[in-house]
C-alpha cells in the first residue's frame, strides 16, 4: 500500500495531503513520506474523538492534526504529538446549508406540513437509510401519548418509510424520506431522537436541538464517546436502548430539561466550516498552522 502511494504522489504531486478517513494514516503518512518527505500530512478527525489504537491518531508521526474537540486534542497531546501541530477548531465540520439560514414562521411551515403550530415536535433521523429502531420509537410514543408530535425522516429507506406512514398513530407526524431540507426540518423540531453519530448530533446542536440518543454493546465503538460528550456537555439524555424512549421524553418535556440543554447546545456556536479552510490554505504555503 505505501508503495502504491507513493507512486500516486509521485506522478500527483500536492502542496498538502489531508486525510479524512480512520485506520489508513499510517499507510498514507508513510507512502508520502517515500514519495516527497517534505509535504505536510495533516489528519482532519471527523470523529469527536480517536479511538485508540490504530484508529485516527498514530504514534511517531512528524504531521498536523484538526480536531473537533478538546478530548481529540488532548489525545494527540497524550500520544507525543507536539502542541504547535495540533489546531482544535470549535467542533465538526457542518454542509454550508445549516448555516445562513433565513427566517421561518415556525407554526405555519409545521401547518403545512400537518402538524399542530406549537406542540413540542421530535425530529427522528437515523442516517440516509433510516433504522428499524424507528419504527419501535413510534410504536412507544404512540401507546404512550405524550403532548408530543413527530417528524420522521426515513432516508432511502422506502419501506421504512411506507411502514411508518401507515402505522396508525395518534400523535401528529409528518414522514418524509431522503431529503436535502434537513436544515428545515430540524428548525421545525424541539429536539432530537437518533444514533450517536457525530454528524447528527453536531448538526442538531449546532440549531439548538438536545439529543436523545442509545448508548451500548451494539453502539459502534468510534461513537460511543459522543454519547458520553452529549452527557459531559449537558446536551442530551443518553439512553441504555431506546425501549426507554417515553419516560425520556417526558423528563425533556415535564420540567425544563428541554430549555437548559437548548440553552446549553445554542453556547456551543460551530464555525469549523469557517475555521479550517484557512488553516489548511496557510499549511499548504507554509507548513505550519496559524499562530
Amino acid at each position: 500500500a505505501r508503495r502504491l502511494l507513493a507512486q500516486h504522489w509521485q506522478k500527483n504531486p500536492a502542496d498538502l495531503v489531508l486525510s479524512l478517513v480512520p485506520n489508513f494514516n499510517r499507510a498514507l503518512y508513510e507512502g508520502l513520506r517515500l514519495a516527497s518527505p517534505q509535504t505536510p500530512f495533516a489528519t482532519l478527525l471527523t470523529d469527536l474523538a480517536d479511538y485508540p489504537p490504530h484508529f485516527w491518531i498514530e504514534r511517531n508521526q512528524d504531521q498536523f492534526f484538526l480536531c473537533g474537540t478538546p478530548k481529540a486534542r488532548q489525545q494527540a497531546l497524550d500520544l507525543g504529538h507536539r502542541q504547535e501541530r495540533i489546531f482544535l477548531a470549535s467542533g465538526m465540520i457542518l454542509n454550508p446549508r445549516f448555516y445562513n439560514l433565513p427566517p421561518i414562521d415556525r407554526e405555519a411551515e409545521r401547518a403545512r406540513l400537518g402538524l399542530h403550530p406549537t406542540r413540542p415536535t421530535a425530529l427522528v433521523l437515523f442516517g440516509g437509510y433510516g433504522s428499524a429502531a424507528m419504527s419501535a420509537i413510534q410504536n412507544r410514543l404512540a401507546l404512550a401519548r405524550p403532548n408530543l408530535q413527530l417528524i420522521f425522516i426515513a432516508g432511502r429507506n422506502e419501506a421504512l418509510r411506507q411502514s411508518l406512514l401507515n402505522h396508525p398513530n395518534p400523535l401528529p407526524q409528518h414522514v418524509t424520506g431522503f431529503t436535502t431540507d434537513v436544515p428545515q426540518f430540524m428548525r421545525l423540531a424541539d429536539f432530537f431522537i437518533g444514533k450517536p453519530g457525530p454528524g447528527s448530533i453536531s448538526e442538531a446542536l449546532h440549531l439548538g436541538l438536545p439529543v436523545i440518543t442509545e448508548r451500548n454493546a451494539w453502539t459502534l465503538p468510534q461513537e460511543r464517546y459522543n454519547a458520553d460528550w452529549l452527557t459531559q456537555n449537558h446536551t442530551g439524555l443518553v439512553l441504555k436502548s431506546f425501549r426507554q424512549i417515553v419516560p425520556a421524553v417526558q423528563t425533556l418535556l415535564n420540567n425544563d430539561t428541554l430549555a437548559q440543554m437548548r440553552r446549553a447546545a445554542l453556547a456551543r456556536p460551530n464555525r469549523a466550516l469557517f475555521e479550517i479552510p484557512p488553516v489548511l490554505l496557510h499549511l499548504a504555503r507554509s507548513q505550519t498552522l496559524p499562530s
